[in-house]
Formats: structure tokens, C-alpha cells, sequence
């Protein structure tokens, strides 16, 4: 993501959603907990612009993605999305769908981690807005169901066709995204669907641990390592180690690589600054 601006100014005020800004950590909170975080079009909107905002700002080293109250996302809102849907002509159905991929092209696009913080039902959309996360932190509530067909529609929904294989295998993405059924934490964890599992009600605190981490490391190498993992997806090996050969000779002319040295010679914390 380019850091380069025009003439638009920094948005001051997220309608749709609530964030906070500490010490290079972003957290991101979907802050409708009546209908258990649902989105609406604003709500997509504004995560597609968030993210692309703080890509170019690049003050932000990790981000936190949580719901408020006892869900993460029950997906897009029925009365507010899909009624409003059936009255849209084709051409306005693409671009509502193109701007639902946006925000997942973002979350992965990035230049910084997103840990999802997962509490109570992740669905449909919000399933997929967690599985674009680099990292998937859930406690015991936690459930995903890819919903799709459900409502008559493919299950290759936002990018889940492309991303669900790629963490859980061919067989467990076929199952999950043909039936909607949905899938608990204990079998979340156990078909590499969440990162970490931790005890009740613990989710938000560990993923703002981990992002805390996260952000006082190299951040850097965290980018380029994440930017490497999505674009050597669908590449072949010769590729995949000529991209690894000319991203390590840009990081090895770096600061961080040399602080590490001296770091390590002076025995001594390395002082990381993302360069």
C-alpha cells in the first residue's frame, strides 16, 4: 500500500465503527452488540477505507479486529443488506459485492498484522473477515459457520473459496462452505481454523497481547514476511525462492538487520524501527 496521499484528509470520526490507537496498535471494534455486530453497507465501507487510511499513515504496526459485546459478527445485516438487495439492479449488486472483497483484499494487503479477537458467532461475512486475519484468537463460545448457501447464494462468498482451503485443507473448506454448518471452537482448533484457543472469556485480552508483541517487533519483516505469504500462494517454487532471494537482499541492507548484529554483539534487546 503506497504511503503517498492527495488532497483527502485524515478521517477524524469512523461512523460504523470504534477505533483506538496506542502505541502503534490499532484496535478495531465492530460496535453493534444488539444485533450481535452485523454489518451494514457503511460498516464495509468504513472498513475499507480504515484499512487503506492506515496503511498509508504507516503509524500503525498491528491491529486488532474485535466485535463489542457477547458475538464477533453475525455477518450482514438481513433487514439492512439483504432486503436492500433485492431491490438492487445487477450493476449495483456488483459493486456491493466488489466493495465486500475490497475489504478483504485490505485485510491482507495490509502492511501490518490483524489479529482477530473471536468471542460468540463469527458468520457469514464475519466469518470471512476473521479467516483474512493473519492471526485467529477464540475463546471456548466461539463459533464460525459460513453461511452462504444457506441463503441461497455460493459459498465463495469475499474470498472464502480462495482463503478457507489454504488454512483448513480442500476437504474441511468443501464441507464447511457447501453446508453452513457451524463449527465450535474445540473443532475450530483442531482443523487449524484458529490460531489459539484460550479460556473463557479470554480472547480480547490475549489478542491485544499478541498485537502488542507484534508491534514492538520488526515490523518491517513482519510486512514483507505477510506480503510474501499472500502473493506465494499461487506461485511456482522458482518464483516463490527468486521473490524470498530479493526480499531478504532489500531486508539485509536494512536498519533492523544491522541493529540486530549490534544487538546481539552488545548482548543486548534489539531497539527494532520497522527499516
Amino acid at each position: 500500500m503506497s504511503p503517498f496521499t492527495g488532497s483527502a484528509s485524515r478521517t477524524e470520526r469512523w461512523r460504523h465503527l470504534r477505533l483506538t490507537v496506542e502505541e502503534g496498535v490499532a484496535t478495531v471494534t465492530l460496535d453493534r452488540p444488539d444485533r450481535l455486530n452485523a454489518l451494514t453497507f457503511g460498516a464495509y465501507a468504513d472498513l475499507r477505507d480504515l484499512l487503506a487510511e492506515l496503511s498509508r499513515e504507516r503509524s500503525v504496526r498491528a491491529l486488532v479486529l474485535g466485535g463489542e459485546g457477547r458475538g464477533f459478527c453475525s455477518g450482514g445485516d438481513v433487514e439492512e443488506i439483504i432486503g436492500a438487495t433485492l431491490a438492487m439492479d445487477t450493476a449495483a449488486l456488483l459493486d456491493f459485492n466488489r466493495m465486500t472483497g475490497q475489504v478483504v483484499r485490505a485485510l491482507r494487503e495490509c502492511p501490518f498484522p490483524v489479529v482477530a479477537a473471536v468471542q460468540g458467532v463469527a458468520a457469514g461475512a464475519g466469518a470471512v473477515l476473521a479467516l483474512a486475519a493473519d492471526f485467529r484468537i477464540a475463546d471456548p463460545s466461539a463459533r464460525f459457520a459460513f453461511l452462504f448457501t444457506r441463503v441461497g447464494l455460493s459459498g465463495g462468498d469475499m474470498g472464502a473459496a480462495y482463503l478457507l482451503p489454504r488454512v483448513v485443507g480442500l476437504g474441511h473448506a468443501t464441507r464447511l462452505l457447501m453446508l453452513g454448518e457451524p463449527v465450535r471452537a474445540a473443532e475450530a482448533e483442531r482443523i487449524g481454523l484458529i490460531s489459539e484457543l484460550t479460556e473463557e472469556g479470554g480472547a480480547a485480552t490475549r489478542a491485544a497481547e499478541l498485537a502488542r508483541h507484534l508491534a514492538d517487533g520488526p515490523a518491517l519483516a513482519y510486512a514483507q514476511t505477510k506480503a510474501l505469504l499472500t502473493a506465494e500462494l499461487d506461485m511456482p517454487l522458482a518464483a516463490s525462492v527468486e521473490l524470498d532471494a530479493a526480499t531478504q537482499a532489500l531486508l539485509m541492507n536494512g536498519e533492523d538487520y544491522a541493529e540486530f548484529h549490534a544487538a546481539f554483539t552488545a548482548k543486548r534487546p534489539p531497539k527494532w524501527r520497522g527499516r
